[in-house]
């Protein structure tokens, strides 16, 4: 027995219908997970040196074609719930992928700058400690890139809501791991070198 015609269409759009209302649920309660994520870096930390301005040369000083030295850096707008900051500078124009050239954690939170010339130890006199770069070593190394195009150099600070278990000597990805979930705030300073 064949059904009347607006029946046949009820049959077919109760299911569509239904299908349409779960699909805007899910759509919906993905939205409310992502939110919190998107709100850690509402308020971006703001990173210069009195060496060079945002996109602008790195003195050769602060480079391996001179002293090597790390430059000066400050930063402000840390957030008052921080424990400890997290420091990142890495080149992400190297040939072969990005090129970290210094890791610092566990600075205390009311840091707010770095002298040119950080010590190279693993821990410094205020408690923080050093990673291994991808040179190989401890502390800062300086831009050293190919000769041609200039390549940028990101200077990445970071404030936790967490003083790191984390020993010196890590890596970046190490540091990046133990960072998980307790970034509150970030910001960074890009430079140039080249050759």
């Amino acid at each position: 027995m064949m059904l009347p015609k607006t029946a046949r269409l009820t049959a077919f759009l109760i299911p569509v219908l239904a299908l349409a209302g779960l699909t805007s649920n899910c759509s919906a309660q993905k939205e409310e997970k992502e939110e919190p994520t998107m709100a850690i870096h509402a308020n971006p930390i703001h990173v210069t040196s009195e060496a060079f301005q945002e996109g602008g040369t790195i003195p050769r000083a602060h480079t391996c074609d001179g002293a090597d030295e790390s430059p000066p850096l400050a930063w402000a707008g840390v957030p008052e719930e921080c424990k400890s900051l997290a420091l990142i500078a890495d080149d992400p124009d190297a040939p072969m992928g990005t090129w970290v050239h210094w890791v610092l954690y566990n600075l205390p939170a009311d840091t707010r700058n770095l002298p040119e010339g950080v010590s190279m130890k693993r821990t410094l006199e205020n408690g923080a400690s050093q990673g291994k770069t991808d040179f190989g070593r401890i502390g800062y190394g300086g831009p050293c890139p190919p000769s041609g195009k200039p390549h940028r150099y990101d200077f990445k600070v970071y404030a936790l809501d967490v003083k790191l278990d984390l020993p010196p000597g890590a890596t970046k990805p190490q540091l990046l791991k133990a960072m998980e979930g307790h970034i509150l705030a970030q910001g960074q300073l890009m430079g140039k070198y080249g050759r």
